[in-house]
């Protein structure tokens, strides 16, 4: 399946990130981006619509990025949605707590387009 195929949901507390990740989500051809401001707008959109990867901050308000990744992974219908972490948390723990609620991958902010893609070639076969 074609990037341009997928639906991505971009989850982060900062309009300007979700600019940033949706340009260059544009840029590598995928062409049905799904935004949410938080954790709690994700859980929503997760409801009414298929995403085929999610894309989400670690810090945000109401359900931060561990804890939808938790409930992602805790639901039948979305466990198995590659889950891409995106974070200014460098942390050890913070990553092994992420590895241990099963993440796909993660990246530390600030990041250039071109890890962003490394991380998704990864996890979200082309």
């Amino acid at each position: 399946m074609a990037y341009k195929d997928l639906t991505v949901l971009v989850v982060d507390d900062f309009l300007t990130m979700r600019r940033i990740v949706r340009k260059i989500l544009r840029d590598l051809d995928f062409q049905n981006i799904i935004e949410a401001e938080d954790g709690s707008a994700a859980l929503d959109v997760l409801k009414t619509n298929k995403v085929d990867l999610i894309v989400s901050d670690w810090n945000m308000p109401k359900v931060s990025g561990l804890e939808l990744l938790k409930r992602v992974r805790g639901q039948d219908e979305t466990r198995d949605i590659p889950f891409l972490m995106v974070t200014a948390e460098a942390q050890k723990e913070n990553i092994v707590e992420a590895v241990k609620a099963k993440v796909s991958n993660y990246i530390v902010k600030p990041f250039t387009a071109a890890t962003l893609e490394e991380k998704l070639a990864k996890i979200v076969p082309k």
